[in-house]
C-alpha cells in the first residue's frame, strides 16, 4: 500500500512539473507576438506641422474661366492634420458645414503634400499644399472636371488653434447687417406741391441685428423670456449659433459664416458639436428655438 502511495504522489509531481513547464512555454511563445506588435506600429513624423490651418478657399482668377460671384471669393476653409507617417498623412477639411476625409503623402524635403479627399462625391478632389512656417498655401483641383462649376481653387491658410471658451462674444466691430437676406420693399415718392402722388419704387432692404448680440452669452448666462420677447429674430439666431461657433461649428448657411467669420476666436473644426454642448447651453439653446419659430425681422435700406 505505500508502495503505491509513493508511485502516485511521484506521478502527481511529474504532472504538475510538466503543466509549470507547458505553461511557461506558453507566456514565452506570446510575449515575443506582443512586442512584435509595438515593433511594427508604424512610427508618427513631423508632428510640428499638425493641427488645424484656416483661411480663405477662394477660385484664382489665373487658374479658372468663368463668372464668380462675392460668396466663392470670400469662402474659408478649416484644414486640419492629424496624423503623419513616413508613408501616409491622415486629415481633414471642413467647408460650410461639409466634412472630408483626405489622405495621401508628405514630401519631406519640400514640406509639400499631395492629399486626396475620397471621391465618391461629385465635389471631391486633390490638395497640392505646401506649409511654410505657419502657414499653408496651395491649390485644390476637382477630380471631375465636368461636375462643378469651379474646377480649381487656391488655399491661403494659417495655423490656429481651436480652444473653446464659454466667453467669447462676437467683435464689437461685427457687421450687423445680414447682407445674404434681402427683401424689396415698396417706397413712396411722396406728393408733389399739389397734393398728387408722384409715384412709387421698390428699394433693396436687408434685414439687421442690434446690439443685443453683443451683451447675450447664451454659453454663460440662463435665459428668460423676458430676455428675448422683444428681439428680432436675427437676435436670436447669432444668440443661439453663437452657442455653436464657441465649440467650433462649421456653418452651412450663409449668414451665420458671415456673422461669425468677422471674429478671430472662430475656428470651424467640425460638422457636429451637439455632444460638446453644456446642459445651460443646450436649455438655452432650446428656449432661443421657441422664440425664433415666431419672432420677425428688422428690415431697413443700408449702403456697402
Amino acid at each position: 500500500m505505500k508502495h503505491l502511495n509513493l508511485i502516485l504522489t511521484s506521478l502527481i509531481l511529474s504532472l504538475t512539473v510538466i503543466s509549470c513547464k507547458k505553461e511557461k512555454t506558453e507566456i514565452s511563445e506570446t510575449k515575443p507576438e506582443k512586442d512584435s506588435l509595438i515593433a511594427n506600429q508604424t512610427p508618427e513624423i513631423h508632428k510640428e506641422m499638425y493641427g488645424v490651418y484656416y483661411g480663405f478657399f477662394s477660385p484664382d482668377y489665373s487658374i479658372n474661366d468663368g463668372e464668380y460671384d462675392e460668396e466663392d471669393m470670400v469662402k474659408k476653409i478649416s484644414f486640419k492634420i492629424n496624423k503623419i507617417t513616413k508613408d501616409s498623412v491622415y486629415g481633414q477639411s471642413v467647408l460650410n458645414g461639409n466634412q472630408r476625409l483626405f489622405r495621401g503623402i508628405l514630401n519631406e524635403n519640400t514640406n509639400s503634400f499631395i492629399l486626396d479627399e475620397p471621391g465618391d462625391d461629385k465635389t471631391d478632389g486633390r490638395f497640392d499644399v505646401k506649409i511654410k512656417g505657419d502657414s499653408l498655401v496651395g491649390i485644390w483641383t476637382a477630380f471631375d472636371q465636368t461636375a462643378v462649376r469651379i474646377k480649381k481653387k487656391g488655399l491661403k491658410l494659417v495655423k490656429k488653434e481651436f480652444v473653446y471658451n464659454p466667453n467669447f462674444m462676437l467683435d464689437k466691430d461685427t457687421d450687423v447687417v445680414d447682407w445674404t437676406s434681402h427683401k424689396m420693399k415698396k417706397m413712396s415718392f411722396g406728393k408733389d406741391e399739389n397734393g398728387n402722388d408722384q409715384g412709387t419704387y421698390e428699394t433693396d432692404q436687408q434685414r439687421y441685428a442690434t446690439n443685443a448680440i453683443f451683451a447675450i452669452n447664451a454659453s454663460k448666462q440662463k435665459l428668460t423670456e423676458k430676455d428675448l420677447k422683444n428681439l428680432p429674430k436675427l437676435d436670436m439666431e447669432i444668440i443661439k449659433n453663437a452657442i455653436f461657433a464657441r465649440h467650433g461649428y462649421s456653418f452651412k448657411k450663409e449668414t451665420f459664416r458671415q456673422f461669425f467669420n468677422q471674429s478671430d476666436w472662430y475656428v470651424p473644426v467640425s460638422n457636429n458639436v451637439d455632444a460638446e454642448l453644456s446642459p445651460l447651453e443646450k436649455e438655452n439653446a432650446a428656449l432661443l428655438n421657441r422664440f425664433i419659430k415666431y419672432a420677425e425681422d428688422h428690415y431697413d435700406t443700408f449702403g456697402r
